[in-house]
């Protein structure tokens, strides 16, 4: 028993000196890399550096585009395969959890300056270090434009002047725009980054693809401002010198203005329909205008031919990479097993899946439902516990649209088919329960914000019975008494476990709308109703994408897609353009040979993926068939569409063990300032999920610095 804990200690150590030497070259690049992005702009690096690397890295193999995919795709690429591997022995280590918690603790209270919160206009919550590294980012672009306008303003001479025939005014716009297209480029290269969902670039830096999409919408909005200026520029700019026909030119070996303007009118439809209140109004035009993307990215690369891609080639190749799992996960339906249906339009589905597939609280999956629309896909948060529940996955959605409303109204029906075709993607969420790091957790949510807070409790209740879990206060606001039976998914609906006697949870549940609790039996006739369904012997339960060992093979994909495109680049540059143009790059068309890479990479990324996704699932085969043996032997589920009679009062609700623990208020608001000065814990995680106002006003507090132990996470799902 000694030999295997020391055996054990023994592996951690060595993971965790792997994963630390890891970490320092991840640093390292990154460094170099902003380093780079920084030199792009000045003489030094485009007079000296570039031709130096001209030399050694322009082939007849790769030919000048060779140069910038060593420079800008190489080292981003090679942190996403060590990132990989650094989060998959961080899967392996979970036995050290205890020690890996305090040493949490100590990181949280070195580091908790700098995540103290922030309400900016026009930004949201953000943390100090987020705004240390947008104003960074700011300075970098500042930088940039600066130092290519002065570059480049310097070379307009009386003689230039001469020799074109233009004004001094027509030469700067037109110097000026072509520099705004060169800055936008470096936010082009950042965009995709945060809607990876599968990356494994943001959990190293402790990020999750839903609180990154903020990021995202920031360079949506500065890549549109610069490409917009620059498209503008060049319009005044050609019809102030009389050369209007210059919108129609699509050039065989420079720059195809045509492509371009298709490309800018694609960026700025999805511009507007995502702007905030269209979005939310018209969520539907916002989501199938955002898929010109695709449209975008491809004329983009016609326009400025392959060279200048390369810069944005790491980023949307992991993109691509994340984006073609997902299409071969979703094209399976999965087993969903059953439904509850609460009086305040919330349903929970549940359905079965591996054991193998293991998520963290706070995670999301999207959902497409067949029947309802075949390409509308939808998230919804996690409130399941990988741990406590091992065989089953539960979703939680609140009726707030037309599709939400359908879904509702489709599982009440009593003409209701025995099965619904459901496809996932997912789920994604973070890679280490980070709240264990707290000595306490206050939560406070507003109406459905609730729900990512259902699976912290559920993880943290299962973690109690070997761990020592923070203390949790759950403050619940709700509109109205309906809204309460919420606090039923609190804990499975089957199996449920009571309330471990060492788990310390206090509820405070708020009816903001109603000043006394509604007469006995008003919940008993809007009853909790479980729908049962029977699923197809061809729907599969959830799995893992790639298995156990997703990290892993997610590095495994990067690299190997990567090689194989600069094989097949290398064969058809060497043996069909080379022998054409001799890398003259003025006989071989700019558009065949941007045409050419595109169906390269996109070939390559399917190749490498679909082997390795049906190669996991291959794998997967025997625990899928023996969850479908146990289920045909026990069945989750009644074999037809069967209506329970849960009728709970409120006074049971939602389980007995939680009965002693929830005080409900009627008519008033919680003193949240009170509430969280008067806790004198060393370390209170102080986590907001719901309204935009409400997370904003719990930030402001958290971040006045009356109290140092108040650590605040904002949990927004902003789709």
């Amino acid at each position: 028993m000694k030999r295997s804990i020391s055996s054990n200690s023994e592996r951690g150590i060595i993971n965790y000196v792997i994963r630390a030497s890891i970490m320092a070259m991840v640093v390292i690049i990154f460094i170099g890399y902003i380093f780079i992005w920084f030199m792009t702009p000045t003489n030094l690096y485009r007079q000296n550096w570039l031709p130096l690397m001209r030399i050694n890295a322009n082939s007849t193999y790769f030919g000048n585009q060779g140069p910038v995919i060593l420079v800008y795709t190489f080292p981003v690429l090679l942190v996403a395969i060590m990132g990989g591997f650094y989060l998959h022995l961080g899967a392996k280590n979970n036995h050290i959890l205890q020690s890996e918690n305090e040493k949490s603790k100590s990181r949280l209270r070195l580091g908790g300056a700098w995540k103290r919160p922030m309400v900016m206009k026009g930004l949201g919550i953000v943390s100090r270090i987020e705004f240390a590294f947008f104003f960074m980012f700011i300075v970098l672009l500042t930088w940039s434009l600066a130092t290519y306008l002065h570059n480049s303003f310097v070379t307009i001479t009386p003689n230039s002047l001469q020799k074109s025939g233009h004004k001094m005014w027509e030469e700067k716009l037109e110097n000026a725009g072509l520099r705004l297209g060169l800055v936008g480029n470096i936010m082009l290269s950042f965009l995709f980054y945060p809607v990876t969902r599968g990356s494994s670039i943001l959990p190293i830096i402790g990020l999750t693809s839903e609180s990154s999409v903020k990021y995202h919408i920031w360079l949506g909005h500065l890549t549109l401002i610069f490409y917009t200026a620059h498209g503008i520029c060049y319009i005044v700019y050609w019809a102030a010198t009389n050369q209007s026909s210059e919108m129609l030119k699509w050039a065989k070996h420079d720059f195809s203005n045509l492509a371009g303007e298709i490309a800018l009118l694609c960026g700025l439809a999805m511009w507007v329909t995502a702007i905030p209140r269209i979005r939310r109004k018209a969520f539907e035009l916002f989501f199938y205008t955002h898929q010109l993307y695709a449209l975008f990215v491809i004329f983009f690369v016609l326009h400025v031919g392959l060279a200048f891609p390369c810069i944005m080639l790491p980023g949307f190749s992991l993109f691509l990479v994340d984006r073609f799992l997902r299409f071969l996960q979703s094209r399976s339906s999965v087993r969903l097993v059953s439904a509850r249906l609460l009086p305040c339009d919330v349903v929970q589905l549940d359905f079965s899946k591996t054991r193998g597939l293991n998520y963290n609280p706070t995670s999301i999956m999207f959902l497409n439902v067949s029947s309802i629309s075949k390409i509308q896909w939808h998230p919804f948060t996690v409130a399941s516990s990988s741990s406590l529940e091992p065989e089953k996955l539960s979703v939680i959605i609140k009726c707030d649209g037309n599709w939400s409303r359908k879904l509702f109204k489709t599982l009440s029906s009593q003409s209701l088919v025995d099965r619904l075709d459901v496809s996932v993607e997912g789920p994604y969420g973070p890679v280490s329960n980070r709240f264990l790091s707290h000595d306490s957790l206050i939560m406070v949510s507003g109406g459905s914000g609730i729900t990512p807070f259902i699976s912290i409790i559920r993880e943290l209740i299962f973690l109690s019975e070997t761990l020592k879990t923070p203390d949790i206060l759950l403050i619940a606001i709700f509109k109205n008494s309906s809204d309460l039976t919420m606090l039923e998914l609190i804990l499975p609906s089957s199996g449920s476990p009571t309330i471990p006697s060492n788990f310390n949870l206090r509820i405070e549940a708020y009816v903001t709308r109603q000043k006394q609790p509604p007469p006995p039996g008003t919940l008993t006739k809007a009853s909790v109703r479980t729908v049962y369904l029977k699923p197809a012997p061809s729907d599969a339960p959830i799995a893992p994408v790639l298995g156990p060992n997703g990290w892993l093979w997610l590095s495994v994909i990067i690299c190997s897609s990567f090689v194989t495109f600069l094989i097949f680049m290398g064969i058809m540059t060497r043996y069909y353009i080379y022998p054409i143009d001799h890398n003259t790059n003025d006989i071989y068309s700019y558009t065949s040979r941007a045409l050419l890479n595109m169906v390269l990479i996109c070939a390559s990324i399917s190749l490498i993926s679909s082997a390795a996704f049906y190669w996991n699932k291959k794998q997967l085969g025997r625990d899928t068939n023996q969850i479908l043996n146990v289920e045909g032997a026990t069945p989750m589920a009644s074999p037809c569409f069967v209506v329970g009679a849960e009728e709970r009062e409120l006074e049971s609700l939602p389980h007995e063990s939680l009965l002693e623990s929830t005080a409900v208020h009627y008519g008033e608001r919680p003193d949240l300032k009170r509430i969280l000065f008067e806790r004198k814990e060393r370390s209170i995680g102080v986590l907001a999920s719901g309204p935009r106002q409400m997370r904003g006003d719990v930030a402001r507090i958290c971040s006045a610095g009356l109290e140092d132990n108040l650590h605040f996470e904002s949990i927004s799902f902003s789709w």
